[in-house]
């Protein structure tokens, strides 16, 4: 084990950046720069304005799309783009775009009409109607989703990336809080999702890692690990039995004693 930094194999420092933090940083970036903006196309043109209506315009948006930015994350895990099923997900996620933009602009709406009727002021949120406003919002919205989607996929993956390994040396490191522990693959039972973590399982103790399971079962195929369940990876070399139930799915028991459940669905490619 390795303390006082999450070191990978090689020594390299790992670059670990909350996919939160990066949303939250661009939106306020954006949001300063489109209203300073707007105010200086409103002086340029010689238009009568107040300049804290583009502060509110701007404002409204980037906060509530940073305050949302967590369930699109979710979104991600839960969906994660793969080279099987691009199109599916894609679908999904399009689809995931309709609420997201329905709550972004109902909650812009209160909001700015709030602050205006506070400033004595009439906002007309809906002035061209309600289908050409939530029609012109979605639009926008869609590559909001996307950008903020593919920050979150990208620095997962970027977390999740393979340490640089010495030569010879086949075990896997695990980044445990501030420590990496490395563990040799026949020595891991089963691997299982936990929420933001996956759950390494060794017959002595259990890891818990910051990652997703899709990654790792990518990862872990060529060291003999097999889907079980949506939420399971199993060590083929620690299987002692697998036992059918009468619903289709399966009873698998494990070389140190224990028996985990098997899902239908994968029940073909375990026992090939």
């Amino acid at each position: 084990m390795t303390s006082g930094g999450q070191n990978g194999a090689s020594g390299e420092r790992a670059l670990s950046v909350h996919p939160w933090l990066v949303v939250a940083a661009v939106g306020v970036v954006v949001a300063f720069v489109n209203a300073t903006s707007d105010i200086i196309e409103f002086q340029r043109a010689g238009v009568a304005y107040r300049w804290w209506e583009a502060v509110v315009w701007e404002a409204t948006s980037a906060s509530i799309i940073i305050a949302m930015a967590p369930l699109i994350g979710l979104a991600v895990q839960r969906w994660t783009p793969r080279a099987d099923n691009l199109l599916r997900t894609g679908l999904i996620h399009l689809g995931l775009t309709v609420p997201f933009a329905a709550a972004h602009i109902v909650a812009i709406w209160i909001s700015r009409e709030a602050i205006y009727a506070a400033a004595g002021a009439r906002y007309g949120f809906f002035d061209d109607g309600v289908a050409m406003t939530a029609l012109y919002e979605w639009r926008k919205d869609v590559l909001i989703y996307a950008a903020i989607a593919a920050t979150y996929y990208g620095l997962q993956r970027f977390a999740d990336r393979p340490a640089t390994a010495r030569p010879g040396d086949a075990r896997i490191e695990l980044r445990e809080g501030n420590a990496s522990v490395f563990v040799a693959p026949a020595d891991i039972l089963l691997v299982e999702a936990a929420g933001n973590y996956v759950e390494f399982h060794t017959a002595a103790k259990k890891h818990l890692i910051r990652g997703t399971l899709a990654s790792w079962a990518t990862r872990l195929e060529a060291q003999g690990f097999v889907r079980v369940h949506r939420a399971r990876l199993i060590n083929r070399a620690r299987i002692r039995a697998l036992t059918p139930t009468p619903s289709g799915d399966l009873e698998i028991a494990l070389d140190d004693g224990r028996t985990v459940a098997g899902s239908r669905r994968y029940r073909d490619a375990l026992e090939r």
